[in-house]
Order: structure tokens, then sequence, then C-alpha cells
């Protein structure tokens, strides 16, 4: 149990970044759009192949490289010390689809961080008057305020994506974490996943999977597909592969069944609401995955983990699981055109004095 005033030590430093000059008009998008440009000028936010750590033990690397379908449609984000608070990271990984994918990702990896941070502080700012430093549950309170406010930001973000004639027909995924302190909260839109390294009970490290691949032939979604009369089917060209389909209308199936964008079949099912999870991070926690389906169309969450763990750099890990989920594709789908590929490795722990010495001998 911990009082308001410990959990929020560092929101003023945000504000502060505006030196009081925030209108009375704004709704806090000029302060969050002007922490995004901060973190951008200090190297704080990563979006380009590479690595980023911040003020707190975390060390993110990321990588990504184009399939052979065309332009590469996938994008992502790591910004450290997320709206100037030195415990908070946000992370997320994008996979467009469509003709014009590659804009509607783009457009919501700038969308979204801003507008969850300004949705966040909102939340934050309201609690905080209202309760006069009364003791609560910190994670419980904590995940409670991300969830409400990563719905409220997927919300607006798809209503604002609407006036872009390039949605129609085109759309991505969303998957995104947020480590405020020991806290880790995954929100998914899509098929994208994030996969957690932990310690068991013997010392060995295994996976745990912290999201579900969120398809149109998983119960809970294809019995809200075929309520909004929409069609989930799998054609003969493709076994296996189930779609969103019109419900009388020939038109493209799409083989996700939550996405940005695609308002040609939102009436039909398809949903941008995103589904939350969220973990106390341990000493036990080494690092998680987050990659888009480029990666786990050909690797386990298992050889995945072993990949990133056995990579002499930190800064390597997610060009190493990168290529070699290019070789996995070249093995196991010969004559499938590759997917965009792309994952972030976000470390939670700094290495352990002994082994840094003796990276050095």
């Amino acid at each position: 149990m911990v009082q308001f005033s410990s959990i929020f030590t560092g929101f003023t430093k945000s504000i502060a970044i505006r030196n009081g000059k925030k209108s009375k008009h704004d709704d806090g998008r000029e302060t969050a759009d002007a922490l995004a440009k901060e973190a951008k000028k200090n190297e704080m936010m990563l979006t380009s192949s590479g690595s980023v750590a911040g003020v707190s033990h975390n060390l993110a690397a990321v990588f990504s490289k184009g399939g052979k379908k065309g332009i590469n449609q996938d994008r992502f984000v790591v910004w450290e010390d997320f709206g100037c608070q030195d415990d908070m990271t946000f992370c997320g990984v994008f996979d467009g689809h469509g003709p014009w994918g590659h804009l509607v990702a783009k457009r919501v990896r700038k969308l979204m961080p801003p507008a969850l941070l300004r949705n966040w502080q909102k939340r934050v700012a309201h609690t905080v008057d209202g309760t006069d430093g009364t003791l609560i549950d910190r994670s419980c309170f904590q995940f409670d305020i991300w969830k409400q406010s990563y719905f409220e930001t997927c919300s607006i973000i798809d209503q604002e994506l609407e006036q872009y004639a390039d949605s129609f027909y085109s759309g991505t995924t969303a998957l995104t974490l947020v480590r405020q302190g020991d806290l880790l909260v995954v929100a998914n839109v899509g098929d994208s996943r994030a996969v957690l390294a932990t310690t068991d009970d013997d010392g060995r490290l295994v996976s745990v999977q912290l999201t579900v691949d969120l398809k149109p032939n998983l119960p809970r979604e294809s019995e809200r597909i075929m309520q909004s009369r929409g069609r989930v089917l799998s054609c003969e060209d493709e076994p296996g592969v189930y779609r969103v389909w019109m419900p009388t209308v020939e038109g493209p199936g799409l083989a996700i069944s939550r996405a940005f964008g695609d308002y040609y079949i939102k009436d039909f099912g398809l949903i941008s609401e995103p589904e939350l999870t969220s973990r106390k991070i341990t000493h036990r926690d080494q690092f998680a995955i987050l990659a888009t389906d480029g990666v786990w169309d050909v690797m386990s969450n298992e050889e995945a983990v072993e990949i990133v763990s056995t990579t002499e750099e930190r800064e390597d890990a997610a060009k190493r699981l990168v290529e070699s989920a290019i070789c996995a594709w070249k093995r196991k789908r010969r004559g499938v055109p590759m997917d965009d590929i792309s994952a972030i490795c976000l470390f939670f722990h700094n290495i352990p004095l002994s082994k840094q010495q003796a990276k050095n001998v």
C-alpha cells in the first residue's frame, strides 16, 4: 500500500516542459506533443533500428527488415523516460496492411504515444485531486488508470484516422507496452505478440506469452463478428487462414479481428479496442519481446527467447532475432513471399557487474 504522492513523484516534471505557458483551452495535446519533441531531441525516442537506454535500468533494442511483398509496412517506436517519468517506458510495434498500410501504421505510431500520455496524465491529475492522499493498492490502481487511458486513446485514434481516405481499405495492428516501475502493461490490437522471458524455480529461462493473437476464428472474436453480420471463412487456396468478410458484397478479407483503419469492414465486427494484460515485474523477469507476426509465423516463443538470451551484446538482440526469423522463412516457407519482420527487445535489469567484468576480460 502506498500514497499517491509517492506514485506520481515525477508527474510535475512533464508539466514543467511547458514552462507555465499551457493555454487554458489546451486539453493536454500541446503538452504531450511538446514532450514527444523533447524526447526526440534528447534521443530518448527511437523510430529506426538501433538501441536506447533510459534513466532507469531499461535498455531497448529494435530492428526491422522489409519482406518480399513490397514496401516495409512495419513501424515501431520506443520512448524511454516516457513523459519525463524516470521509471516509465513506452514501446510499440505497428504492422500495416493493405495498399496504404505503411501510411496508417506511421500515423498510428505518431498519434499513440502522446495521446496515451495525455489521457494518462488527465486521469492521474483527476484521481490525485479527488483522493487527498488516500492509501490504495498500487498495482491495481495503476493498471486501472492505464486501462481506461488505453480505451480512450484507441477510440480517439480510430475516429481521427477515419478522415483519411487511405485508411478505408488499409489499416494496422498495434502492440504496445508501458513499463511503470515494476508494473508492466501490454495492450494488443491485432496479431503481433508480446513474450516475456523469466526464470523458473530451477533457474532456467522460460517464455511466457503475454498476449493472444487476435484472429477471426477465436471463439469470442468470431461470435462478435457474426453478431455484426460479418463472415469468418477460410478459402480453399489458404487452408487454415481465417478472414473477416463482409456479409454479401465481395471484397478483401482481413486475417485479423482487431485493427485500426479498415473502415470498409468496421461495421461488420472489426474493432480497434485493445486487449490489455498486466504483470508485476520481479527479479526473475529478464526481458520482453514485442514482434510482428513475421517473427511468430516461423518461430516459437521458446526459440525467440533462446536467441535473445544468447546474444552477446544486448544492443544486437533485436537484429539477431530478426535475422534468425529471415533464415527460418527461407527454410520453412519456401516459395512464400517473406513478410515484414520487426522486433523490440526490452531488457528490465542492468547486466550484473560480474558478467560485465567477464566480458571485458
